[in-house]
């Protein structure tokens, strides 16, 4: 498997990206370039294998305050097969190879799921349940 990135002006007409999950989080990448900004590495990637995406991760926003946001989601049909914890595994790789010295983190919804086993396999540690617009309370997670 691999991490592509999801390029402002990715081809969308590719057959690999027809998924409907896929169109979603293009779109979904592609709005939050143009607020957030599209800024390399920190962008949004596909996980991809057997000309097939998987699942999807990324960074929430380019690192601020010494920090940086991650999230993944498997698709439903590739879950159970190790895809978000490859996504978070290299997420964890591109921003320490960047910037060895930024903390990750990562929102999970406040409970014990399989999100919170990828982060806890990643080394990842609970520091605080804090508001989240889209998950209302939410668990904080960080590596150190």
């Amino acid at each position: 498997m691999e991490l592509e990135p999801i390029e402002f002006n990715i081809d969308r007409s590719q057959e690999m990206y027809s998924q409907a999950n896929c169109q979603l989080v293009i779109d979904a990448m592609v709005e939050t370039y143009k607020s957030k900004g599209f800024n390399k590495p920190w962008v949004g990637y596909l996980a991809c294998k057997d000309n097939r995406v998987k699942g999807t991760g990324g960074f929430v926003r380019k690192p601020e305050d010494g920090k940086v946001e991650t999230a993944y989601w498997t698709f439903a049909e590739f879950e159970g097969r190790g895809v978000a914890s490859f996504i978070c595994d290299q997420l964890i790789k591109i921003s320490k190879s960047i910037d060895p010295t930024v903390m990750i983190t990562a929102k999970t919804a406040p409970e014990l799921n399989a999100s919170t086993r990828v982060l806890q396999k990643n080394g990842f540690l609970f520091i605080e349940i804090i508001a989240d617009e889209e998950i209302g309370n939410a668990w904080l997670w960080a590596l150190h």
